[in-house]
């Protein structure tokens, strides 16, 4: 039982898709995307630096080029199930057949350029917190007025809030918590300050053709498997001002009995996460196209006729 998921903001670096250029077909895609979205892709994937694709409206096109570019050179999968972080939900939505790749694109472009317009009113971020009760560590960032934005599971909550409210955290960190993370992201993301972006994007969701998917999708915003391609468009829509609970997305692949788990170029932080909260679950992260034949073999082994 396969599960392909895909990761949200913070996962770019410098240069990731460089590699991936060297595959055919995917310079011609990516031109393709650029031009449908007006944005250099490929530009930005290859010789922007970090600040430069730290730019919300930069990040998550890309994030959704790149994981759209590994699943097709991963060749005719046929996962069971399909997930995605926070934007890494609108890759899950093209890959389980919601929408198709430019509907896909144009979205997530309007949503880069709605969030980073929200992100610019106030001087807010997130952070990362490492250990620590789930219930005493939310409870210290609500003391705070921070959200808990993110909440991941594997002793991983991702707090989110003004710039004076993170300062507080670093200076107060709720009891058990190892480390404070700063993140490489230019919003608090997921929380009331984006809900200027929710009307932006259920404006631009009237003119989306959408589709049941074809396969299990597994929401973001409670784990629950959405079977109606409107419930899941409706949910893309709401979830920019609400927690991402990851957690019960994980609860969610080990109650449908997932054996495998791929996580989708940048790959890294979700199969970092399901290692320590889905034992037993093999795991793999597509990074480089060197990973593609160990990704093939994996997805073969735990894929079947009922895929």
């Amino acid at each position: 039982m396969l599960v392909l998921v895909a990761p949200g903001q913070g996962a770019q670096t410098p240069g990731f898709l460089t590699p991936w250029l060297d595959l055919p077909g995917v310079s011609d895609r990516l031109a393709a995307w650029s031009a449908a979205v007006d944005l250099d892709l490929t530009h930005y994937g290859t010789e922007a630096d970090a600040d430069e694709i730290r730019d919300t409206a930069v990040a998550q096109p890309l994030l959704v080029a790149a994981g759209l570019l590994a699943a097709h050179a991963l060749g005719d999968v046929r996962p069971h199930t399909v997930a995605g972080h926070s934007v890494g939900e609108i890759t899950a939505a093209v890959l389980a057949g919601v929408l198709d790749e430019e509907s896909g694109l144009r979205f997530v472009r309007t949503r880069g350029l709605a969030m980073a317009e929200a992100a610019a009113v106030t001087e807010t971020g997130m952070a990362a917190m490492l250990g620590g009760d789930a219930d005493v560590v939310v409870g210290h960032l609500e003391g705070l007025g921070l959200t808990p934005a993110n909440v991941n599971g594997a002793g991983q909550i991702v707090a989110a809030g003004t710039a004076e409210q993170l300062a507080a955290l670093a200076e107060n960190k709720p009891e058990g918590v190892r480390r404070v993370v700063p993140l490489k992201v230019a919003g608090a993301f997921h929380t009331a300050h984006m809900a200027p972006a929710v009307a932006t994007l259920e404006e631009a969701a009237t003119r989306l053709t959408v589709t049941d998917p074809k396969i299990s999708y597994v929401s973001n915003k409670d784990g629950a498997v959405v079977t109606g391609g409107e419930e899941v468009i409706a949910r893309l829509v709401g979830q920019v001002a609400n927690p991402v609970r990851w957690d019960l997305c994980m609860e969610t692949f080990q109650k449908l009995g997932v054996t495998a788990l791929v996580e989708l170029c940048p790959g890294g932080t979700l199969t970092g996460l399901a290692k320590r909260a889905l034992p037993g679950v093999k795991t793999l992260a597509l990074k480089t196209p060197d990973d593609l034949a160990a990704a093939r073999e994996l997805i073969a082994e735990h894929t079947g006729p009922a895929a």
